[in-house]
């Protein structure tokens, strides 16, 4: 399955969809996710209570655990800062992380199809993804 960030996303549709039953704070953290690309567990929580109200950060935890799971989300860790999450998947697209304040932003595929880079030695295994993290400052943290 692949969710591009052109195509209209549906929560109810992407859980039905993997067999996961549709419940507010599933559609709430997908929805979440959907518009807040690259949100920490603690952001989209926050979220969530401002849509839902009383919802356990446990419970938070629990829907981004089946969501990546089932493949809905993505989750993405780079080094120092907790675990992100987003709505794109199944693209191999890589991350450009600002080293002074933290954005995330995605960065399309850096050559040809994915795996996008080819090892000089696969040891066997047979790379069906290759995840690149690009560092450096964002134009606001350079004008600072």
């Amino acid at each position: 399955m692949q969710q591009g960030h052109e195509h209209r996303f549906d929560p109810k549709e992407q859980l039905r969809s993997v067999g996961l039953r549709v419940t507010a704070p599933r559609v709430a953290v997908l929805r979440t996710v959907a518009e807040h690309p690259h949100s920490d567990a603690d952001g989209i929580a926050a979220h969530v209570r401002d849509e839902l109200g009383s919802v356990s950060t446990q419970a938070v935890y629990d829907v981004l655990k089946a969501c990546v799971g089932n493949g809905l989300l993505r989750r993405i860790e780079p080094a120092g800062s907790p675990a992100r999450y987003e709505t794109r998947i199944g693209d191999n697209h890589h991350h450009l992380v600002c080293r002074a304040c933290g954005t995330v932003v995605d960065i399309d595929c850096v050559v040809g199809a994915a795996p996008c880079l080819t090892p000089s030695d696969d040891h066997g295994f047979v790379i069906d993804e290759a995840e690149v993290t690009f560092w450096g400052l964002c134009p606001d943290c350079r004008a600072d």
